[in-house]
């Protein structure tokens, strides 16, 4: 079973991205960018014609990308647990998380809801992706003349959205504490962040530590870390309070058991690499607990950033 994806910001007509819009992926992840184009056929599907539950995960990356790492683990997840699931994604991180405050879908993998008002919404955390440790950070190419965080003042730094914890609020609220006034520019997502900070659009970028190690080996282009904040957790998988106990059981078995099926192994394998993971990232059981950390900053947190 292919899940659709549904992608679409409030308010718009969705647009199905093509391979002329790909002119930046890899020609050996061309092919598996295609296939996920071809689950974007159905984009003109609302997502209450559409049978199971929704699965959204924050904009990591492009959409062609985030596409093309989810839609294989969404269809292996599905036939295994016995539960559909599809793909919605918004135009930005900040519509994707949009969608989960507006209770629109029932599945996510997201870092978005650990400030005390979004954890009463009662969304439970049941996994996470096992990576090692990502910080926050702020970046700048190798070669830039900024070494010093002084240096961006005044200056226009590119964030990947307003909702973006790691990648923004922490990196910005490391600039407040030490009086450096920026320009915040939101991008949309880590890879357009990144894209608008090689192409000399800003002075600098926020980042999450995993995106921007992925982004620079995948595109050539090494980075200069101004600043980095301790580890993190991975994103979490989780479940709206509205689904069922068993439906929530059965999808989180079908994630945490994917690396121990050598096909459910393959797959991971495969997204993993095109979006520049390591090979033995997978998914594993979590009740939460291990996302001290985010509920630490939003209690400490300038007001406009919880």
């Amino acid at each position: 079973m292919i899940p659709r994806i549904l992608l679409h910001g409030p308010g718009r007509r969705a647009a199905v991205p093509t391979l002329r819009a790909m002119p930046f992926l890899p020609r050996f992840f061309r092919p598996l960018a295609a296939w996920a184009c071809l689950g974007l056929c159905g984009l003109a599907a609302s997502a209450a014609d559409a049978p199971g539950y929704r699965f959204s995960p924050v904009n990591q990356y492009g959409i062609n990308i985030t596409a093309a790492y989810w839609n294989p683990i969404i269809a292996y997840v599905s036939e295994k647990s016995g539960v559909p699931l599809q793909l919605k994604i918004g135009r930005t991180s900040a519509d994707t998380t949009a969608y989960v405050l507006a209770q629109e879908v029932e599945f996510i993998f997201s870092n978005h809801l650990f400030s005390p008002e979004r954890e009463q919404l009662g969304w439970r955390v049941f996994g996470r992706r096992l990576t090692p440790p990502m910080r926050a950070q702020l970046v700048v190419p190798a070669d830039s003349t900024v070494t010093e965080l002084t240096q961006l003042q005044g200056q226009e730094v590119a964030f990947a959205g307003p909702e973006a914890l790691v990648a923004y609020k922490l990196p910005y609220a490391q600039l407040l504490a030490r009086q450096v006034n920026i320009k915040p520019v939101f991008a949309g997502n880590q890879d357009a962040a990144l894209a608008q900070l090689f192409n000399h659009k800003v002075a600098a970028a926020g980042a999450n530590s995993q995106l921007a190690e992925g982004y620079a080996r995948r595109e050539g282009k090494p980075l200069r870390v101004l600043w980095s904040s301790g580890p993190l957790h991975d994103l979490a998988l989780m479940a709206a309070a509205k689904v069922p106990d068993k439906d929530v059981k059965a999808v989180a078995k079908a994630f945490i058991g994917m690396h121990q099926d050598p096909r459910g192994r393959d797959i991971l394998e495969k997204a993993s690499q095109q979006v520049g993971l390591s090979a033995e990232a997978y998914f594993i059981a979590s009740d939460g607990s291990e996302y001290g950390a985010y509920r630490d900053f939003y209690r400490s947190a300038p007001p406009a950033l919880r």
